[in-house]
This record gives structure tokens, C-alpha cells and sequence, in this order.
């Protein structure tokens, strides 16, 4: 099964078998769209191989990464692509077909660095292998759980009826794993366990999940609500719009723009929007990274606090993603402020990630905080063999 992640200007790709999850190719596309677009492909066993490309386009590059899949072996049976917003129409990954590429884009003006760069992917797989199954995994469909009181907003009726404003939340795919996988690690039913999880990456969210299912989270309308990110801001004032049309002069495509891409840790900090770049320049002095650290712990326990009303209990909080799972910093900085709910750290098993521990990187104890790594390619992977064989 060929997964394929379409970013604003990168794809990527792995080639695995969805029952193992065993790898047999991954890698990258950058500047996918420019005369500078190169191709990463590490195949398994195999030395890693960079090819710069003549071509940069989405249909170009996705041409290029099919002609790395080996020329013996399993027969590819499907691709499946993530895809960010599916609206409030899909709740499930489903196979792709005119009707779906027609929703999907319409859709687009919620995420428009990303939905019409997954349509594109789709497109290039229609040209370069006409017969091959495709399957769309949405971000969204994990949340079309949640109940009204969590995902309607206090806005004007007819925004809601008429333009579907309303809070869909996203990196279902994620929460849809880790919380399978939490339960492996805790041995225990997901359908009796009340977690938090937090998605920490470039873009980062919380949700809470009660017996597998999603019943909150801090992303919105778009990937733009909720926490701190990398270049996103998250939670604002709506007022600051107005503010500043008035008071600088900027457009709301120029407020928007800002708000999605010079905000954040990268806003905050100066140094950009790596985690690791932060902590480093924190410890090195710099007193924006240092703010930048602080703002962005604060955000996340505030909201991991707020998850809990919508549980009951919390029986395990739940860390993923680039910065969850790699940052023992951020983890411990987090952990102590929520020292009120039955959390603690473990600092050895924090500072090796839970590794030795089955993910817990707290002391044994009524609740718990894991590193679970994600795995969104094997789920998308297993949605779509799902999907081909019941065709």
C-alpha cells in the first residue's frame, strides 16, 4: 500500500504492508512546485538515495516516487492520501471517486494549503497508474463524535446552517492510533479509558477521548484554533482583527497570512519554529525562546486541564508527534503544572522517553502520562486495504 501526505510544497510517501506495518520504501519531496524540488527515498535495507528533479510538479514528483516502488514483490493493491479537511461530510476514510475529488475541493477554502495539494496528489496517481484503487483519509472524521456543546461555537445561527462554521477539529488519523495503541501499552480496554491526548508537531492539538471516541478538541474551524504551533498562533482575540485593520492597516488576508505563518514559536521566539532550535536558544539565554517555551507549556497544560471536563477522569495523558514524542523538556515543564490532576513525572523514563517503560514516562499510579509514537501511514494504510477489499 503506497500512503502519500501532500503538504503546501512537500509529499511524503511510505510503502508498507498494512497488516505488519512493515516499510518497504519511505521518504520526502521538498519544493514540490518549483525548479528546486528534490526527492528523498530511503528503501529498506538499502543506502538512501537524493534525486533532484527537472519536473517539480505535484504530477512530475508523484510519477517519480511510483517509479521507486519495487519492480518485484507484493503487487501495489492501493494508495491512500491524508487529507485535512473532509468538512461535515465524511466520518469515515472512504475510496475516491469523482463525487469525492468534487467535495473535497469544496472544502479547499478551509484548508487551502492543503486540500488542493492532496487533490493534486490524487490527480497524479489517476494519470500515472489509471487502474489503482485510491482511498482519502480526513483529518476531521475522528471528531464528528464530539456533541453539539463541543463543536458548535456562540456565532449567529445562520453561520452554522448556511457555511458550516462550527469547530471540526483535526489529526484524527493520530488520535485514532495513539489511543488505540495507549490501551495495548496500559493492557487495558480502550472502551473504559478516558485520555487526553496531545499531537505536538509543527501544527499541535489536543483532544479528549473517552472510550476511543473523540469528544473535544482545541482545533477549530480550521488548523488554526487552539494551541501554540510552530508558525500558527493559535487562540486569539477575533477583536485583534479589527484592531489592527484599523491600526496598521492590514487586510484580513494579511492578518490571516501572519497569523498562520509568522506566529507561534517562530513569532514568539525569533528563532523559528523548531522546538529544538527554541529550547537551545532558551538555554543559551535568549529571553523570547525562553517566553516562547513558557507560552507555549502554559497553552498546553491550560488546555489538557480544560480537555478533563469533558471526561469525568483522566486515566492517562497521552504525548505524540514530533515534540511530544522527542522533547523531555516540554513533557516535564507540562507534567508539573498539572500536578493537580494526579500527574507526575519519572525522570529517568522521561528523559528516555518511555522506551524502557511501555511508553509511561510517570511513576506507576491512578493516572498516567505515555509517549505513544504515532503512526498515521499505518492507519491510512489499513483504511485503505479495508476499503479495496470490500469494493
Amino acid at each position: 500500500m503506497l500512503v502519500l501526505n501532500s503538504g503546501s510544497s512537500s509529499v511524503k510517501f511510505a510503502l508498507l504492508h498494512p497488516e505488519s506495518g512493515e516499510r518497504v520504501l519511505g521518504g520526502l519531496a521538498e519544493e514540490v512546485g518549483t525548479p528546486e524540488a528534490v526527492l528523498y527515498v530511503q528503501r529498506e535495507g538499502g543506502e538512501p538515495v537524493t534525486e533532484k528533479l527537472t519536473d517539480g510538479s505535484y504530477q512530475a514528483v508523484i510519477a517519480r516516487i511510483l517509479g521507486h516502488l519495487p519492480d518485484s514483490g507484493p503487487d501495489l493493491i492501493g494508495a491512500g492520501h491524508r487529507v485535512v479537511h473532509g468538512g461535515d461530510r465524511f466520518t469515515s476514510s472512504v475510496l475516491v471517486d469523482d463525487e469525492v475529488v468534487a467535495a473535497i475541493r469544496s472544502f479547499s477554502p478551509l484548508a487551502p494549503l492543503h486540500n488542493p495539494k492532496a487533490l493534486a496528489a490524487i490527480e497524479a496517481v489517476r494519470v500515472a497508474r489509471p487502474g489503482l484503487p485510491q482511498a482519502a483519509a480526513f483529518d476531521t472524521a475522528f471528531h464528528h463524535t464530539m456533541p453539539p456543546r463541543a463543536f458548535r461555537y456562540a456565532v449567529p445561527e445562520d453561520w452554522y446552517t448556511r457555511y458550516g462554521v462550527r469547530r471540526y477539529g483535526f489529526h484524527g488519523t493520530s488520535y485514532r492510533y495513539v489511543s488505540q495503541r495507549a490501551a495495548e501499552l496500559l493492557g487495558r480496554p480502550l472502551g473504559d479509558l478516558h485520555l487526553v491526548a496531545a499531537h505536538l508537531g509543527n501544527g499541535c492539538s489536543a483532544a479528549a477521548i473517552r472510550g476511543g471516541v473523540s469528544v473535544d478538541t482545541t482545533m477549530g474551524l480550521t488548523p488554526m484554533e487552539g494551541l501554540v504551533m510552530g508558525s500558527r498562533s493559535g487562540d486569539v482575540d477575533p477583536g485583534m482583527f479589527g484592531y489592527l485593520a484599523a491600526q496598521a492597516g492590514l487586510t484580513v488576508d494579511q492578518l490571516t497570512d501572519a497569523l498562520d505563518t509568522a506566529s507561534g514559536l517562530a513569532g514568539l521566539s525569533g528563532v523559528g519554529n523548531d522546538m529544538r532550535a527554541v529550547q537551545s536558544a532558551a538555554v543559551g539565554g535568549n529571553e523570547r525562546a525562553r517566553l516562547a517555551l513558557e507560552v507555549f507549556v502554559h497553552r498546553l497544560a491550560k488546555a489538557v486541564a480544560a480537555l478533563v471536563t469533558g471526561l469525568d477522569r483522566l486515566d492517562a495523558l497521552v504525548f505524540t508527534a514530533g515534540i511530544g514524542e522527542h522533547s523531555a523538556e516540554v513533557r516535564s515543564l507540562v507534567l508539573a503544572r498539572l500536578a493537580f490532576l494526579g500527574l507526575a513525572e519519572d525522570p529517568e523514563a522521561n528523559a528516555r522517553h518511555g522506551r524502557a517503560t511501555g511508553g509511561r514516562i510517570s511513576p506507576d499510579g491512578p493516572v498516567l502520562a505515555l509517549v505513544v509514537p504515532t503512526d498515521e501511514e499505518l492507519m491510512i494504510a489499513r483504511d485503505t486495504a479495508r476499503l479495496v477489499a470490500a469494493r
